[in-house]
């Protein structure tokens, strides 16, 4: 390591050798060497020595060495010379700048300091002969010195008194050039001289001389002050004067800030002259407006833009707020770094510092600013109250922006106003206020757009309104699918038209926080604005409350369905059923990117915002399923209540109520297969696969009925249907149904057949009510089955319809099985 890290010794010893010899040229010597290092240097035979001797150091290397050692000693001296005269060569080049600076330095100082010689012994000759000229001068003057002394003291008293004594006719040409400045200044250099010798009557008739004439000049200053028509600089020099002359600061004040009022008073006025009187009417109600307008729209026109204007004034808001700030900050401004000159600045400084005159011109000042900006920040906040147009908000956060920069250079000339922070707040206001409009003009979008799908639900050609004709048989085309306005196509219209509005009013809303809008900076923008404003107030709100309103449309349900389209309702559940998947996250996830939001404040999570939608689009199905269920189970409510099922006519085809059940089962199945998935089926039985139009086969005919039927019949029918049930599973009518088409098509057929079932249970029924009964069911069971997830679900049902109908007939005699198909297949 020692190796490594220590320096070669033959550089060590070559650094040394240098440095002694320029040492040695120099005739340098280190201080503090021991009196042997000195003796080293007097011995002849050191060749690096002073008094090296050559003769003496040959003949030792010749008595001391051998020829080999002679030999590397003189390889070792020619080297060292060689070393020498590089080391010297290098010398020289390195400070050959240095040299012939120097030497240039040396040329020039002996050039200076020639020049520099010649100047002192001239000046030198200077001061001896000025020297000589002011003795003589005081000798000849010595006599005269003290008569000189007095007649100069006599001549200064001469000349006060003569300024004296002419004064007042000073102060009576000042007076007629209105030349006020001057006239006070003169009267205050002689104020104290009057005031002092007033005792004597002469002076005492010239104080009174300008007295009367100060008198006279302060109250053509007064009016002056209180005509109000003079410049700025003219009004700031009267009141300086008057204050001079010993005028009450506080009633100056009050005069100067009164002045001020009543021309800043104007401005207000003319501003207030640009506000409407009548209060604007509300988003709503143009939004109300616009929507009755646009009641008969086709219905191709659901997506549409927020389009709302604003009321018409005069000006628009930015050439309002740049008139207030022109005209009424700028004054303000004015008035302000005027009475700070005047009757603070100035006072601190003068003889007026010692009657707290700062104190009291600085709280009147306050108390003036607060007062006027109070009125001012009025009159803008009615002026913003008229922006309920959300069409562009550019104009209205320039006007802020601009609004707020200029309250900036009060707060300046101002410290500790309240004023800054009075319109902080007032922008802080008018972006919530912009947001709840926005948020309300969002409510209002949605209502029209859920207002024009309703109409467009409205027309026949939409699958779900009817389906007539082959069509709604099994195997024959929805024409609803090819309509223009088919459900598909207005859910994506509904979903992207509220997803670009609300794309839209992000885009104006953060315009409040973009970089170039000085309030933007402040904690508020950054932080509660971004949470709690943009994404709690606006986007969750709307958020719930399209869930809300979705939610609404299930409580006017009643028996025949309320007013509510059941169509809207399979559209409304898949729209919150898509936001609740991906449209909220979606959403959310832009706005937290756009505005960087920082959850410091508790906010909604997305997981709660998709639970509500999940819940919103699991009632609308529910309600969907009800609604649907309600409709067929009326048709055959009045079918078997309107039917003398004792003495009916033997059956001979299906009825009507039958083919329309099947029908409109067939065009919901269309309906809701336009927007959900198919679902998960159980496995269709063997004979159902095999015959696709008798599930009543005659291979189950025997095990189903012949105990139900056969009046000899060894066991009670009632016990045996009783025990049938016992191992039966239960069946829940009104669950809750899954997001599928098979799940929904179940839940309304459970309903339909239940409500067949109950109203059976009410009737008697003779032999031909019976066979007809068995002819309807075997019918629905052709074709019901291939709409519900379970096939045994339908089994189940019909076997309770056709069973209690048999249990309620006076004479159960059952059809034969093959006729009923023959009168189904013909049917």
């Amino acid at each position: 390591m020692g190796d490594v890290d220590a320096t070669p010794p033959e550089d060590a010893g070559r650094r040394r050798r240098v440095h002694g010899m320029l040492k040695l040229y120099y005739g340098l010597n280190e201080e503090g060497k021991a009196a042997e290092q000195e003796q080293q240097w007097l011995d002849p035979c050191d060749i690096n020595g002073p008094h090296f001797e050559p003769e003496e150091y040959l003949n030792k290397l010749r008595r001391e060495c051998s020829l080999a050692d002679l030999m590397d000693q003189e390889a070792c001296m020619v080297k060292q010379i060689r070393s020498l005269d590089s080391d010297m060569q290098t010398l020289v080049y390195e400070n050959y700048n240095k040299f012939i600076s120097a030497t240039d330095t040396i040329r020039k100082m002996k050039n200076d300091f020639k020049k520099m010689e010649d100047e002192m012994d001239c000046l030198s000759a200077n001061m001896a002969a000025i020297t000589d000229f002011s003795a003589r001068i005081s000798g000849t003057l010595q006599d005269q010195h003290a008569q000189i002394t007095k007649l100069s003291g006599v001549h200064t008293l001469l000349r006060k008194l003569q300024f004296l004594f002419e004064l007042p006719a000073r102060l009576n040409k000042c007076l007629e050039l209105q030349a006020y400045t001057q006239a006070v200044s003169s009267h205050r250099r002689a104020r104290c001289v009057l005031q002092q010798y007033s005792h004597l009557p002469s002076f005492k008739g010239i104080q009174d001389d300008c007295h009367a004439i100060m008198d006279k000049l302060a109250q053509e200053l007064r009016q002056k002050f209180r005509d109000g028509g003079t410049s700025a600089k003219d009004l700031s020099e009267c009141v300086e004067l008057l204050l001079q002359l010993d005028e009450p600061a506080e009633e100056l004040c009050e005069k100067f800030l009164s002045h001020a009022r009543s021309r800043l008073e104007s401005d207000l006025q003319s501003l207030e002259a640009e506000i409407r009187p009548s209060a604007p009417s509300s988003v709503k109600d143009v939004a109300a407006q616009k929507s009755t307008s646009a009641a008969s729209s086709p219905a191709e026109d659901v997506p549409k833009s927020i389009v709302l204007s604003s009321p018409s004034v005069n000006t628009d808001i930015l050439e309002f707020i740049d008139r207030g700030c022109n005209e009424f900050v700028s004054s303000l401004c004015l008035v302000i770094t005027s009475y700070q000159e005047l009757f603070i600045n100035h006072a601190q400084a003068g003889e007026l510092a010692s009657k707290n005159i700062p104190e009291m011109a600085n709280r009147k000042l306050h108390e003036f600013v607060e007062d006027l900006a109070a009125r001012y920040f009025s009159l803008v906040e009615r002026r913003i109250q008229e922006e309920k147009g959300v069409g562009d908000n550019s104009l209205l956060v320039r006007a802020l922006d601009r609004f707020y920069r200029r309250l900036q250079a009060v707060a300046k000339l101002l410290p500790g106003s309240s004023v800054p922070q009075q319109g902080t707040e007032i922008v802080i206001r008018a972006a919530t206020e912009r947001v709840k409009q926005y948020l309300a003009a969002l409510q209002s979008f949605y209502m029209d757009s859920l207002t024009d799908v309703r109409q467009a639900l409205a027309t026949p050609r939409i699958s779900g309104a009817s389906v007539s004709g082959a069509g709604a048989h099994l195997g024959g085309s929805a024409s609803g699918r090819e309509g223009p306005t088919s459900l598909p196509d207005l859910l994506s219209s509904l979903s992207s038209s509220i997803l670009n509005q609300i794309k839209s009013v992000l885009t104006s809303v953060h315009l409040f926080t973009a970089k170039d809008i000085t309030f933007s900076n402040k904690p508020y923008f950054k932080g509660e604005f971004c949470s709690q404003g943009v994404r709690e107030s606006l986007v969750v709100n709307f958020i719930k409350f399209i869930c809300q309103c979705s939610r609404q449309f299930c409580e006017s349900v009643g028996d025949k369905g309320g007013s509510t389209p059941p169509a809207l309702l399979l559209l409304l559940s898949r729209l919150c059923l898509d936001y609740e998947t991906s449209t909220i996250s979606y959403i959310l996830t832009l706005t937290d990117e756009q505005f960087l939001v920082q959850h410091h404040t508790p906010v909604t999570p997305v997981t709660a915002l998709c639970a509500e939608a999940k819940e919103a689009a699991q009632k609308l199905l529910n309600n969907y399923v009800k609604v649907q269920g309600l409709i067929i189970s009326q048709m055959l409510r009045k079918s078997v209540e309107t039917r003398d099922w004792v003495n009916t006519i033997e059956p001979r085809n299906v009825r009507a109520v039958m083919k329309r059940v099947v029908e409109d089962t067939t065009s919901i199945d269309v309906q809701v297969g336009l927007l959900y998935e198919e679902g998960v089926r159980k496995a269709h039985s063997s004979d159902s696969s095999k015959r696709t139009f008798s599930v009543y086969s005659s291979s189950r005919q025997p095990t189903r009925y012949a105990a139900s039927y056969t009046p000899s019949a060894p066991m009670d029918t009632s016990l045996l249907s009783n025990i049938h049930k016992l191992f039966s599973e239960r069946i829940d009518i009104f669950s809750s149904v899954e997001f599928n088409k098979v799940s929904v098509m179940t839940g309304i057929i459970k309903i339909s057949l239940k409500t067949f079932l109950e109203c059976v249970r009410l009737r008697t029924f003779g032999r031909y009510g019976l066979q007809q009964i068995q002819v309807d069911c075997h019918y629905l069971q052709m074709y019901l089955w291939r709409f519900v997830s379970d096939e045994n679900l339908v089994h189940f049902l019909l076997d309770e319809i056709v069973g209690s109908s048999a249990h309620r007939c006076l004479d159960p005699a059952p059809m034969e099985q093959s006729v009923i198909e023959v009168i189904c297949e013909r049917g």
